[in-house]
């Protein structure tokens, strides 16, 4: 009899199989004398349309909601149906007698494999992979270590009660909010309340009023320069005629050194990367969008095997990975990590309870290299980029602390007191990993002493205004959507206590999409890095009950969740209270008597109906929609295409309509597609044909030794493995 491995994607069901011995291929399979590896492509189960529930749920219509089927139902989706089939045969062979789960570890993970197993009548018994690397050696660890099946029943009705809660509460809104206003709107209550966010910031900056204060600065002839400061130690002054009084009484006065103290500090390593934080620090250097971030990461996981599970809101390691700390050191001393390795190679370890901590560790602990090594040039750029940020990381929370001295310097003019800070490095420690040329640590002293008097300085004043919050970038979107207690309103100990235990506003896996889909239905724009509600997004906060703006809903549903997941509350209680609550909130919709206006209304007429036409942007380009959603007549204007400009190579957009389509590029660059296409055809012409390359590869050219021959050696053997 054998067992079939079910993994979530194709990549990992191959590694998978190749760990497990399973050399026979079939279609959509591999299978061994024990095993059979089979995969999902994602979520191969949904829940229903409405429609399949009653017929009049085709057409959207306000007077048949709220949709509220008793169960709701899963079935089968349609572009991944032939891998289903695949997976349904596979479990049900009569020669099988075991599954085991090798879906992502996690609650969604849960929910793709159990779906599958629950659409194709599966009763046979389970066993469930539990990893969070797919290097050979995890999966070959995680097969000696396969947990029950049983054990993770309470995440999965979790999973569901998730997914059953989002169909109610929003599709009807979506429905209710479109229908009342015919207007394209959606509303969720992770997207609702992160959008409400945005404007709150908006409004903060716009009403934000600058403020003027005043500085004074007193330079010594050896270049120091310290800083007026009152009793309380603050270095503003916001009374003009304060500093003015005080700029006059001090001007041309000696300065009297009361004090100079130093004492050594130690600055420890930040804390190991989970998702949101490297999703911050990847927007914030390298300005890549959240959902950049995780696929890079999903790619560097799955397809090189050199970075560990990412969707983990941990920050720490559990204990049983410091077994494995020196082979990642190893696996990972070569691409420019030579020098830092080398002193931690061998090094025994004691660490505290921020990179060490069991209790901290959710279902993985933090995104840290694998065992096993990569050749860096196998990585793209911006792969590279990502797997430098988790590397360095890593090394560095492993290295010894930043040691400085802290040179305080006190001292007065005319009873007034100035003070200056000086930092001079003792030990480089961690911050060497971040160190792009080796450097020595500073031990220069300011030299001056208690009673020392200088004359002849150089008192200077200078006026600011106080500035306004910024704008939220996608990374410190991601910060706050992780912890919005800021933003709730008149909340109480419990629900901030309950959003701070459910990690905030939707999970580490589902933020990135969030923000994609308010940037997608012109909900939020992009003005460089910032993030700003449209009118259209301001329009919908002024339309949708006041509790799915704030993230005290997600905090309960969580929290609810969680005890699902724990198995302290039912599924079954659960959605009673969602349906209850979606009645409310259709009903609150219902009542609305304001009125939505278009702010992207053209003067273009629909030939359908003869109203005004919508301009829509988004990713694909730019179309025009009729504004009547009963006519629903469209025209696409521009489509963003992968065709790269012959004078800047920026990709171009498609503009018009049949033989009369231009390429557009922003440089002013103009190409009709007859044109381009002619452009192409050439082009393919002057490439050299893998043939062509075999071919001259066969030959022997007589050289030896010689550099471009080893560069064609490897490129043979690399085309041996394609």
């Amino acid at each position: 009899m054998k067992t079939v491995v079910l993994a979530e994607k194709p990549s990992v069901g191959r590694d998978i199989a190749k760990v497990m011995k399973c050399t026979k291929q079939g279609n959509g399979f591999f299978e061994g004398s024990t095993y059979i590896v089979t995969w999902a492509l994602g979520h191969l189960i949904e829940l229903e349309d409405p429609s399949r529930y009653d017929a009049k749920y085709k057409t959207w219509a306000l007077e048949d909601l709220p949709m509220l089927p008793e169960t709701l139902k899963t079935t089968v989706m349609k572009k991944t149906r032939r891998q289903y089939e695949t997976v349904k045969a596979q479990l049900n062979r009569k020669d099988v007698n075991e599954i085991v789960i090798a879906t992502d570890a996690g609650r969604e993970g849960e929910l793709v494999a159990r779906w599958i197993l629950k659409q194709a009548r599966v009763k046979k018994p389970i066993k469930r992979l539990w990893i969070s690397s797919v290097t050979d050696q995890a999966i070959r660890n995680g097969f000696t270590q396969l947990k029950p099946g049983k054990r993770f029943e309470p995440l999965y009705k979790s999973a569901v009660a998730r997914a059953e809660a989002d169909w109610y509460v929003g599709l009807n809104a979506t429905r209710a909010l479109t229908t009342k206003f015919n207007a394209q709107l959606s509303s969720g209550r992770v997207q609702t309340p992160t959008l409400e966010m945005i404007r709150m910031k908006d409004d903060e900056i716009k009403h934000f009023k600058p403020q003027p204060y005043y500085t004074i600065e007193a330079v010594l002839p050896n270049g120091l320069k310290l800083t007026w400061t009152n009793e309380q130690h603050q270095t503003r002054i916001y009374k003009k005629e304060t500093y003015e009084r005080l700029i006059a009484q001090l001007k041309d006065a000696p300065l009297t050194i009361q004090q100079v103290s130093e004492k050594s500090k130690k600055q420890f390593a930040p804390q190991l990367y989970d998702l949101t934080e490297l999703q911050r620090d990847a927007n914030r250097i390298f300005g890549f969008s959240g959902k950049e971030t995780l696929q890079l990461m999903q790619r560097l996981y799955e397809r090189h095997k050199v970075l560990t599970y990412p969707r983990t809101d941990s920050r720490v390691i559990s204990s049983d990975i410091v077994p494995t700390l020196q082979d990642r050191i190893r696996a990972h001393s070569g691409n420019g990590y030579q020098s830092i390795a080398k002193q931690l190679v061998g090094k025994t370890f004691t660490l505290p309870k921020s990179i060490v901590n069991d209790q901290a560790v959710s279902d993985h602990h933090a995104i840290i290299p694998t065992e096993q090594s990569v050749d860096a040039t196998q990585l793209d750029n911006r792969e590279r980029k990502i797997y430098d940020l988790v590397v360095q990381r890593f090394f560095a929370v492993l290295m010894d602390p930043y040691v400085y001295d802290e040179m305080t310097i006190q001292a007065t003019v005319k009873g007034e007191m100035f003070q200056a800070k000086t930092n001079h490095v003792t030990k480089l420690g961690w911050k060497a990993v971040y160190e792009s040329t080796p450097s020595s640590p500073s031990r220069t002293r300011q030299k001056v002493a208690p009673d020392q008097v200088f004359s002849n300085l150089n008192m200077t004043g200078s006026k600011h205004l106080t500035e306004p919050p910024a704008h939220f970038t996608e990374g410190t979107l991601l910060a706050a959507m992780e912890n919005p207690v800021r933003y709730m309103t008149g909340h109480d100990g419990a629900l901030t206590n309950s959003i701070k235990k459910a990690g905030g506003l939707g999970t580490v896996a589902t933020r990135a999409d969030i923000i994609e889909k308010l940037l997608n239905t012109q909900l939020v724009e992009k003005k460089g890095k910032a993030l700003h509600v449209t009118s259209k997004g301001r329009q919908l906060l002024e339309l949708v009950p006041a509790d799915l703006k704030s993230p005290e809903l997600t905090a309960d549903w969580e929290q609810k969740l969680n005890q699902i997941a724990e198995g302290e509350l039912s599924k079954e209680a659960f959605i009673k209270e969602i349906k209850a609550y979606t009645k409310t909130i259709v009903l609150n919709i219902k009542a609305k008597e304001t009125t939505f206006k278009h702010d992207n209304i053209t003067g273009t007429q629909c030939p359908e109906c003869g109203k005004l036409m919508l301009e829509i942007k988004n990713k694909h380009g730019k179309k025009l929609v009729c504004q009547d959603r009963a006519c629903g007549y469209k025209k696409n204007i521009a489509r963003n295409t992968n065709a790269r400009c012959p004078n800047c190579h920026k990709r171009m957009q498609l503009r018009g309509e049949g033989k009369g389509q231009m390429f557009t590029c922003v440089c002013g660059h103009r190409e009709s597609l007859a044109a381009f296409e002619r452009r192409k055809r050439e082009r393919e012409k002057q490439k050299v044909s893998k043939r062509d390359i075999h071919k001259y590869l066969k030959q022997d050219d007589g050289f030896e030794n010689n550099a471009l021959a080893d560069a064609f050696l490897k490129l043979k053997e690399k085309q041996k493995k394609l």
